[in-house]
């Protein structure tokens, strides 16, 4: 039973900082989980460390444990090695993938695809996480998959509002995500390196265009900030 429920926070925190519930650098309360899970502090401080080293939460001498913050240094690094790490991924993926891992990465898919009909963000965030994680596993890369694992957190994070469309072109642009994904499963299965390697690239594509724009949205007029009035009234009064 403590097993099951030591899994659950486990699994919790990892869902709530994939998914923006927890934000970056928020504090955990070690004594507030512990009363909220039925827990001792020993099996969540083995959580946190468990957490500390996939790269979820720093934990600070003195100071307890915080979700992994986000700041311009981490974004910077993101967006350079990135697709570097995922093209290294999915060439690996390509040579040694095993069949059970090729029907994980279907059933992950269908789970991905139903819930962007049903527009679940929060399961597609962690469905889309799972495809990616898979693939890192296909890769049975020891240097790599750590590398992966670290990009998966924060490629959720920046680009959580791609599973939250707010027009037209995001929705589209979310369909084509899918197709994506069902390519990648097609080029596996036929064994084509170079596929997946084109793929690769074309899908960060979509993703970096999905997560600027999270990050640099279209800023607001000035004058409905402070309320003053527009300048085309101004215009009119002069």
């Amino acid at each position: 039973m403590a097993k099951t429920v030591k899994s659950s926070l486990y699994e919790d925190l990892k869902r709530q900082i994939l998914t923006m519930e927890l934000d970056p650098d928020a504090d955990l309360d070690e004594a507030s989980l512990s009363t909220r899970y039925g827990l001792s502090r020993t099996p969540v401080r083995d959580i946190f460390r468990r957490l500390a080293g996939e790269g979820y939460i720093d934990i600070r001498e003195n100071r307890g444990a915080r979700v992994i913050p986000m700041n311009h240094a981490t974004l910077r690094n993101f967006f350079l090695v990135a697709p570097m790490i995922y093209a290294a991924i999915g060439r690996l993926a390509v040579q040694n993938f095993k069949p059970s891992q090729l029907a994980d990465l279907k059933q992950t898919q269908e789970r991905f695809r139903q819930a962007s009909k049903d527009m679940d963000a929060f399961t597609m965030v962690l469905e889309n996480n799972r495809f990616h994680e898979i693939f890192g596993e296909m890769s049975a890369n020891d240097y790599l998959q750590p590398s992966l694992g670290r990009l998966l957190i924060d490629h959720a994070r920046i680009g959580h509002t791609f599973f939250r469309p707010r027009n037209q072109d995001m929705r589209r642009r979310l369909q084509v995500a899918v197709e994506h994904h069902d390519s990648f499963i097609e080029a596996l299965g036929a064994h084509d390196e170079d596929a997946v390697v084109d793929l690769v690239f074309e899908h960060w594509e979509l993703s970096r265009e999905n997560m600027e724009m999270f990050i640099a949205p279209q800023g607001l007029k000035a004058d409905a900030l402070i309320g003053g009035p527009s300048v085309q009234s101004l215009e009119k009064s002069s």
